[in-house]
């Protein structure tokens, strides 16, 4: 396993900047949503159950978060045909970016080791963080469980 070590972020934190293609092909960057709070969420991959899960929990509560003044952008290491399809299959209308070297998962400290079955192995940690107007962050959840997440989410955020 590699030695590499990811800060993780907190309240108060300056949010990082990224630029990544989305399921269209178009770049979207968080000073896109300057002077709006965003959610950004981090899934390992697309079509996966526990991420089909979330993302359709984020579908379905999508109107209530943006009622809240949320926007909500999902982004994962999955290439932009995948997240395409995804989007498609389970209607997600809210953009999926693709972070193909892992480089903006690396910068929220959404990277290390996990446990699947009996194996370590370096990849994306299922996170959340919901990010102020100012462009930082309110809230910052690692390692976050798929199901239910949302529900959760909603009511630390007030929602």
């Amino acid at each position: 396993m590699s030695d590499e070590r990811f800060e993780h972020l907190s309240a108060g934190d300056p949010a990082p900047d990224f630029a990544l293609r989305d399921a269209t092909g178009a770049t979207v960057s968080l000073s896109d949503f300057a002077g709006r709070r965003v959610i950004v969420y981090f899934y390992p991959a697309a079509f996966t159950p526990g991420c089909t899960t979330e993302a359709c929990d984020f579908r379905d509560n999508l109107a209530s978060l943006q009622g809240a003044g949320y926007a909500v952008v999902g982004i994962s290491g999955d290439d932009v045909e995948t997240l395409a399809r995804f989007a498609a299959e389970d209607r997600l209308d809210f953009p999926l970016l693709s972070d193909p070297d892992h480089v903006t998962a690396k910068a929220y400290g959404a990277w290390g080791e996990k446990q699947i079955g009996d194996r370590t192995l370096a990849g994306v940690l299922r996170s959340t963080f919901a990010i102020g107007e100012d462009g930082r962050i309110e809230l910052a959840e690692y390692r976050v469980n798929a199901d239910g997440h949302v529900r959760a989410l909603r009511e630390s955020l007030g929602v």
